[in-house]
């Protein structure tokens, strides 16, 4: 009876175990994820060390271990100024934290500082906020870029410590993993991402 018993228990406790395991990892994969900061490229918006959370359901869902996502699961289209994580487009092993700058199509330059989409200044106030370096291949000064379809242009917000797309070139729409929307930690830290 006793014998029963403990097999019965043990046998829930395996099951809620297993449960939780796969719920985690379906969260994980389409809904949030955490990450962490390893770089200065985003101060003052984000420090070195600060762990974020990273809504993945918010422009896209993507299919485990296969590199292509489901269009038909797009929620919206990531905004201008927002902060969007990514793979490398050099090494997609590597995950890169940058503020959206430009869409496809846009032709972006960099301009005593500020960023001139089309040949206007940006007016969102999380880019022309910071100061942007003229630097790389494609953020030389006088000279302008065109971003190609279903790409992005990405920046970091500490532009003279961030390799972005002005050395890289440019973020395709299928490297896209979601959009920063809070910080966790450190404790004294936490609040949403603007």
């Amino acid at each position: 009876m006793a014998k029963n018993r403990f097999k019965s228990e043990l046998r829930e406790w395996v099951e809620s175990i297993l449960i939780a395991f796969i719920i985690a990892i379906v969260l994980q994969t389409f809904v949030v994820q955490a990450f962490k900061i390893p770089s200065g490229s985003m101060i003052p918006t984000f420090n070195i060390g600060d762990r974020i959370f990273v809504n993945k359901f918010l422009y896209c869902a993507r299919v485990p271990f296969v590199n292509f996502r489901l269009p038909i699961l797009d929620v919206r289209q990531p905004a201008r100024g927002d902060i969007i994580v990514f793979q490398s487009p050099e090494d997609p092993k590597k995950d890169f934290v940058k503020r959206l700058i430009a869409y496809g199509g846009e032709r972006v330059e960099i301009k005593d500082g500020k960023i001139l989409i089309n040949g206007k200044a940006v007016a969102e106030p999380s880019i022309s906020s910071q100061f942007y370096y003229n630097a790389g291949d494609y953020g030389k000064d006088g000279e302008s870029v065109t971003v190609p379809k279903d790409c992005y242009f990405a920046l970091g917000d500490n532009s003279a410590n961030s390799r972005d797309s002005r050395y890289w070139g440019f973020v395709p729409k299928t490297n896209l993993i979601g959009k920063a929307v809070f910080i966790y930690w450190p404790i004294n830290r936490m609040k949403p991402v603007k």
